[in-house]
């Protein structure tokens, strides 16, 4: 596979999540909210905070335009060039109108895409990165199943009906919780307007989102908008205030008006209710005996009337739970305790024994007694012999 999901499958890892509805007694009927489906999530951990039908499957009409971009970022290169095809010149519904022939950088296809809604530029992505339209459906599903979409099945790039087209507002909110980790595609999909020269219109392309012109609501990030006859309005909005990061994504909303006016509702419920865990890297546990360190920072959502205990388990992992919640985190941690004992260097008898003696074959010291004990031996045998010869000598003289 040419894509690169670990950089998603790693970090989300991380942090195992339990999602919850973990909207307060009594809240729920102060929410008014009309669409059929729906979900808030926190960005960063994937907390789910408040949710209905989210699991079930649905029409996203062009919010299926943040898969195409994301795959195309990931898999594809934005400076190459994509030769419009017939197919794409006469696409149905939202265009950017682009010409038979015209060649176009993928990054452009991906820009009109996202922030005029281009079927056509979804068109001419997917026969320029696949081949086919039907080719690029294939590759797009296994994609995001591979980085954790269970529900979804996408039969074309854009989001035009086709009744085996669905996904879910859960799987719409991973989507695009994993899209925005990637600096390019978060930059496009918070564009709010962009100069547009294309062959056959000059323009400038404004953002669908009526929440991102001006920024009217404090703190939003970026969107995208769909709408087919079947899927009634949608909806994915995601937005920021201090260091909380939100997705909501609203499905059939019984009008435009109305998809906005849930989309603030649950924004403005999920900023006043929740605020953010830190949990630095470094942060120290002790537990029998042991030294346990967080290795990375961890964050993670509560509303303001939980509250959470941490228990650090028989395998060196730090649990969050929630009193009275199936909420739960699981954060892997490093035993500091059994990581020095590791790194330090084990003694060796090199290190703490006498140096060693050369062999005895190499003892220049051994050597040179045996030579002087030689030499020593021939001067008394020399010695010997002289003395006995000069004996016999004078005893020869005496006798004449």
């Amino acid at each position: 596979m040419r894509r690169v999901v670990m950089g998603f499958v790693i970090p989300f890892m991380l942090l195992l999540f339990v999602s919850t509805n973990v909207l307060a007694q009594g809240e729920e009927e102060k929410l008014e909210i009309e669409c059929e489906a729906f979900i808030i999530m926190e960005e960063g951990s994937g907390r789910v905070l408040y949710e209905k039908n989210a699991d079930k499957r649905m029409y996203p009409a062009s919010l299926t335009k943040v898969a195409t971009a994301i795959y195309a970022i990931e898999n594809g290169n934005l400076d190459g060039i994509a030769t419009v095809s017939e197919r794409a010149r006469h696409a149905d519904g939202t265009r950017v109108y682009l010409e038979e022939g015209e060649q176009v950088p993928l990054r452009k296809l991906v820009q009109g895409l996202l922030i005029n809604s281009g079927n056509d530029a979804g068109i001419a992505i997917a026969e320029h990165m696949e081949g086919s339209v039907e080719e690029f459906a294939i590759h797009l599903n296994q994609y995001l199943k591979e980085i954790g979409l269970h529900d979804t099945n996408f039969k074309n790039p854009h989001g035009l009906f086709d009744p085996e087209h669905v996904t879910t507002a859960k799987d719409l909110a991973k989507v695009t919780q994993y899209a925005m980790k990637n600096a390019e595609f978060r930059y496009i999909f918070g564009t709010e307007e962009l100069k547009w020269d294309g062959a056959a219109w000059d323009t400038t392309l404004f953002t669908h989102h009526k929440l991102m012109r001006g920024r009217p609501y404090e703190g939003v990030t970026g969107g995208k908008t769909g709408y087919v006859d079947e899927s009634g309005n949608t909806l994915i909005t995601t937005a920021k205030r201090e260091d909380l990061s939100l997705i909501v994504v609203v499905l059939k909303g019984p009008s435009s008006n109305k998809a906005y006016a849930d989309t603030v509702e649950l924004l403005d419920y999920a900023f006043d209710e929740f605020k953010l865990i830190d949990i630095p890297m470094g942060k120290e546990y002790k537990q029998n005996e042991h030294t346990y360190v967080t290795k990375e920072r961890y964050t993670f959502p509560i509303s303001h009337d939980e509250v959470y205990k941490e228990n650090i388990t028989a395998d060196g992992n730090l649990e969050i739970s929630i009193e009275n919640q199936d909420f739960l985190a699981t954060l892997p941690l490093i035993n500091e305790s059994k990581e020095v004992v590791m790194q330090s260097p084990t003694p060796t008898k090199l290190a703490t024994s006498q140096p060693k003696e050369p062999k005895d074959e190499e003892t220049p010291f051994k050597t040179f007694y045996l030579y002087t004990g030689l030499f020593l031996t021939l001067i008394g045998i020399y010695i010997i012999f002289t003395v006995r010869r000069r004996k016999k000598q004078i005893k020869k003289s005496r006798s004449l």
